[in-house]
């Protein structure tokens, strides 16, 4: 299978996905999981308090259960963790299948984190039969990408969004032959990127769903996950997502990175605090893009 903007094999994995995968973070509902389903979406990310979703995929999975990626994981408490191993059974049990796709060590924040014994518990589940893959979540890209040159993951779930595109430089140029899976989260930096920036025009459009399309027009991304609060935003960001990949525009241009060809974003440096610079570029990335008139772009680019 090759990949397109929203369809692609799961890295190593080759499982064919939908690129946008669904989360259940803000309580969505059954009905807006359900919806997923009949709209294509098949890789689902869940934690174990997310009965929104475990419960509607525990119906629908197991008898048609080589169409799904189903991904969670155990968690990181900084000061101790969830034995991986049980956090799996348990898993397990909340969905009635027989394995998990991809299993994460979830909220890695340093490589101190990483113990050794998380490390051992990490490839006993690797070797149990019991998962396809085993994964972290991080905020660190460098250790990230070690570890997966190292072997000892399959895939990587890392923060990627317009407005911190690190993993440009410190990840997808150095993902290793074996093609891990890369899944990105927070594509709206928790909503902090939907809301109206300095100097926005008040009747401009503020572009939510284009978020997620600045991640996906990104070919080094395997999945992005979605977290709706609800089926409407839904059902609002898809429409919007199946628009497809962003243009250029005046202020973004593709540049390659080096070694593996992957579109990397520039954008023009904007004034004040540091927060809501980031929101800033990001929207100038995404106004430049894809939306807008001609006078309302130029006007919130002046300068």
């Amino acid at each position: 299978m090759e990949q397109d903007f929203l369809r692609a094999p799961l890295g190593k994995l080759g499982s064919p996905v939908c690129r946008i995968g669904l989360s259940a973070t803000y309580r969505p509902g059954r009905a807006t999981v359900h919806k997923a389903l009949d709209e294509g979406l098949n890789y689902f990310f869940f934690f174990g308090i997310d009965n929104h979703m475990t419960r509607v995929l525990r119906e629908v999975v197991p008898a048609r259960r080589g169409q799904y990626v189903l991904a969670t994981g155990a968690y990181n408490y900084v000061f101790a963790h969830q034995n991986l191993r049980r956090a799996l059974e348990k898993r397990l049990r909340q969905t009635r299948t027989d394995y998990i796709d991809v299993f994460h060590f979830l909220g890695v924040t340093n490589p101190k984190q990483f113990t050794p014994r998380v490390r051992d518990e990490l490839q006993a589940v690797r070797e149990s039969g019991l998962v396809r893959a085993v994964s972290m979540s991080t905020h660190d890209r460098r250790f990230a990408a070690a570890l997966v040159r190292e072997g000892v993951l399959d895939a990587m779930m890392i923060r990627y969004n317009a407005a911190h595109r690190g993993a440009e430089a410190k990840i997808f140029p150095r993902l290793p032959e074996s093609d891990p899976a890369v899944v990105s989260f927070t594509a709206t930096r928790w909503r902090f990127l939907l809301r109206r920036p300095h100097g926005y025009p008040k009747d401009g459009r503020i572009p939510t769903a284009g978020m997620y399309r600045f991640v996906l027009s990104n070919p080094a991304v395997h999945v992005c996950l979605m977290a709706p609060s609800n089926l409407k935003q839904f059902q609002s960001n898809l429409a919007e997502i199946r628009r497809g990949p962003l243009g250029r525009g005046r202020h973004a241009v593709h540049a390659r990175v080096r070694g593996r060809g992957v579109p990397q974003l520039q954008v023009l440096h904007v004034g004040r605090h540091k927060k809501a610079r980031s929101r800033d570029r990001a929207f100038k990335i995404i106004r430049a893009t894809s939306y807008s008139p001609t006078h309302l772009r130029a006007q919130y680019h002046r300068g």
